[in-house]
């Protein structure tokens, strides 16, 4: 078989496929042998039907027809690596020369991968934010474990900010009929947390068990969103918050620690692990922008197109969930349809190249995938969506997405290889070890001398 390409394009080329007649002749023998057993002659055993017999029956023009067909896949596959071709669409493939006994002749046009020049990562310098943890940080984190360990008791008083309280509420049009669905009774709600109704905070405020009062206000949600309602609240109990001193009773009931400053020491080290993994997830976003900002590739127009249209599709979906429409969803934003499908084609754009970049990163430093490191994503991926990792993997295996699992886990291992040849320092100009971060968020060094504290 011989094989030679024409480049129509940066990103299409012509693939045209010669094979001697001799070649297709494995091919030709298995398609008389397939027809010659579905068809019945007196005389000759199911199968062993004679070549000669099966053009007397079938035509001579079915079996070639056959056994092309099953020919072409693979001369196309062998043909795509023999060229170093990395396809990006289906191809459209024109069988040009084929006459019985003589060379056969195909042609194949598909959109290619472009050649692409990665720059030298070591070039790229980002700067992420600080990861450095302020006792105001820790503080904030304290208050929120006394509010978590807060207590209610019921108070014979008017209602106040922070307080809980059970409320009824129902709501009408300014003619006054009910507005359906728009009623609860016995609904809790913390005062100041802002959570239900605009203006409800006011106009519960002051009042005292048993009493009611009615403000206006617009719906949030539903197909009646931003339609002004006047709205009856009736308070029905008022529970105070109580919040646990900061000492060391509530070091003990947030977890088991014997002091507040063990307590404090440890969210410290928390809020640390997890600045650093903010830190890395910056950085990489950062580097990943940079490097895809000084790569000019051109796109297949189709491939852009495709992607886009599904990116498009799949956020309609996610406006319908959350009872949403596009066009109301551009009223919000201030945007028009031509500047959000613009925004979306810019987006998949730089997501096609990055993905690219990365590819040629992981070939050019051999990166490659071990059998744990694919388990492991796949119940990764099972926790995410909230599955049970074994029916996750059956559907995984029904649907072949086990490549494109694969891809993410070398793309991601390339990403981390690009960035930490890149050069990241924080805000204060300090360099950012991403190269020894461990996935949570500790340091290898830091692991290294605790274990040498160990061990003395």
């Amino acid at each position: 078989m011989k094989t030679s390409t024409e480049t129509l394009s940066p990103t299409r080329v012509k693939l045209t496929i010669e094979v001697p007649f001799e070649d297709f002749k494995p091919s030709l023998d298995k398609a008389y042998k397939s027809i010659g057993g579905q068809i019945q002659v007196p005389g000759f055993r199911k199968g062993k039907v004679p070549a000669a017999i099966v053009d007397q029956r079938v035509g001579r023009g079915a079996v070639l027809d056959q056994a092309i067909n099953d020919a072409l896949p693979a001369w196309y596959s062998e043909a795509i690596q023999d060229a170093e071709l990395r396809p990006l669409s289906q191809p459209e493939i024109d069988l040009t020369k084929f006459a019985d006994g003589e060379p056969i002749e195909i042609t194949a046009e598909l959109d290619v991968r472009p050649p692409i020049t990665v720059p030298d990562p070591s070039s790229i310098s980002v700067q992420v934010a600080d990861a450095e943890v302020t006792d105001a940080d820790v503080d904030e984190q304290v208050e929120a474990l006394r509010e978590r360990f807060a207590t209610f008791i019921d108070v014979e008083r008017a209602a106040a900010d922070g307080d809980a309280v059970t409320l009824d509420l129902s709501a009408a049009d300014k003619d006054g009929e009910p507005v359906e669905g728009a009623q609860a009774e016995g609904l809790p709600y913390t005062i100041g947390s802002g959570a239900l109704l605009d203006g409800l905070d006011e106009a519960i405020i002051g009042l005292a068990p048993g009493e009611s009062t009615t403000f206006s206000t617009e719906l949030v949600g539903g197909e009646l969103k931003g339609k002004e309602v006047d709205v009856t609240v009736k308070l029905t109990d008022v529970k105070e918050r109580q919040l646990p001193d900061v000492d060391d009773d509530l070091a003990a009931t947030a977890g088991d620690f014997e002091s507040l400053d063990e307590l404090k020491a440890d969210l410290r080290e928390r809020l640390t692990r997890a600045k650093r993994m903010e830190q890395a997830a910056e950085a990489r976003d950062s580097v990943l922008t940079e490097i895809v900002d000084q790569v000019d590739v051109p796109l297949p127009d189709g491939l852009v197109a495709v992607e886009v249209d599904e990116r498009r599709q799949q956020t309609v979906q996610q406006l319908a969930f959350a009872g949403l429409t596009l066009d109301g969803y551009l009223e919000e934003q201030g945007q028009t349809v031509e500047e959000f499908d613009a925004e979306i084609e810019r987006q998949v754009r730089e997501s096609i190249i990055a993905g690219f970049i990365l590819d040629e990163i992981a070939v050019a430093n051999q990166i490659g995938l071990e059998d744990q490191e694919l388990t492991e994503h796949v119940i990764r991926r099972a926790q995410q969506s909230g599955q049970d990792p074994n029916e996750y993997i059956q559907h995984v295996m029904e649907h072949n997405h086990i490549p494109e699992l694969m891809a993410e886990i070398i793309r991601a291992k390339a990403l981390a290889n690009l960035v930490e040849s890149a050069k990241v320092t924080d805000a204060s100009g300090n360099v950012v070890d991403l190269a020894s971060l461990q996935g949570d968020g500790s340091l290898a060094s830091e692991a290294d001398e605790a274990e040498g504290t160990d061990a003395e």
